[in-house]
């Protein structure tokens, strides 16, 4: 079904709520290639209600693509006030215990679901829980990361991740294959997916609207962590993602740098945050020289550069 966030007369909240254990929130833009990939074994598993939010994609229809299917709540947000602010709208629409965050060129089945949702009612102190994820071609995406820390902002601006990519200084992707092979606790999972209490999101307010795109999820993470609770990796529920799907080379890269400025100013002290913010310029600045053989992501990087360095504002 169709609806506008803002004229709407449905409460999906009060439909048959007690059924429902996972509400589902897909933000789409531009997903008109990926969406109903993702949408359409999601709502075919029981328990399980589906809702899509789109962000006012400017190209196409992506909810055309899910018209047909049967107990999807589409909506058409007013505006694109960015990922996290989807992401709210779309789970205020439910009121399941558990909430599933996906992006819509992932793709998870119900077993993995299960395994999800298995983790964190193993757990009582976990909040959140993030899956094992693969690339399109079926290799391990790293998505357990570490904070942001101004050493790895500096390494990477210098390079030295790529001197020593395993190490825990260097770099806030965790490199090492056999880290995925085992459950366990991490500081932060990639928002491709992740499965959240809703109680403890809610507490929270959810994600922060005032970061448009990237570091919602870190921020999410280390919130809860500061809150008490913890956050979980479990290999045993896989994810295929596309990734990149809703941005072309070079697009986001500004978005990018601003929210790692804002979560810097966010979490850490304010000289802490404004060395943070010259690591980030320096960051765009080598990677800029690095990139002159490809014109598209120097750009991309020049502007990073120059918003990293732009006035103080919010990251959208």
């Amino acid at each position: 079904m169709y609806s506008s966030a803002e004229t709407s007369n449905s409460n999906p909240r009060v439909q048959g709520e007690n059924s429902f254990q996972i509400d589902v929130v897909v933000v789409s833009y531009n997903s008109e290639a990926t969406l109903r990939g993702c949408a359409e074994p999601l709502a075919r598993i029981d328990g399980v209600r589906v809702t899509v939010v789109d962000n006012a994609s400017p190209a196409g229809d992506p909810l055309a693509t899910i018209a047909d299917l049967a107990g999807v709540d589409a909506v058409r947000a007013p505006r694109n006030g960015g990922f996290a602010y989807g992401c709210n709208l779309g789970s205020r629409r439910g009121s399941a215990p558990l909430l599933l965050f996906i992006n819509p060129d992932a793709r998870i089945d119900a077993t993995s679901l299960r395994a999800l949702a298995a983790a964190l009612a193993a757990d009582p102190g976990a909040a959140l829980a993030g899956p094992r994820i693969h690339d399109e071609d079926g290799s391990l995406a790293y998505s357990l990361r570490r904070f942001p820390r101004l050493r790895s902002t500096w390494a990477k601006a210098l390079f030295l991740h790529r001197a020593w990519p395993r190490a825990a200084w260097t770099d806030e992707l965790v490199r090492d294959p056999a880290a995925y092979e085992r459950p366990g606790h991490a500081e932060w999972v990639s928002g491709a997916c992740m499965l959240v209490r809703r109680d403890a999101y809610e507490r929270l307010g959810g994600f922060d609207e005032r970061l448009f795109l990237y570091c919602e999820d870190t921020d999410l993470c280390r919130r809860l962590w500061r809150s008490g609770f913890a956050v979980r990796y479990e290999p045993a529920a896989v994810v295929h993602h596309v990734g990149g799907a809703s941005s072309g080379a070079g697009e986001t890269q500004a978005i990018a740098a601003r929210s790692r400025v804002y979560y810097a100013r966010k979490h850490q002290g304010r000289v802490a945050a404004a060395v943070e913010r010259l690591g980030v310029a320096l960051d765009e600045a080598t990677h800029a020289l690095a990139s002159i053989a490809r014109p598209a992501s120097r750009r991309g990087h020049l502007k990073a550069l120059r918003a990293a360095l732009g006035p103080a504002g919010e990251a959208g």
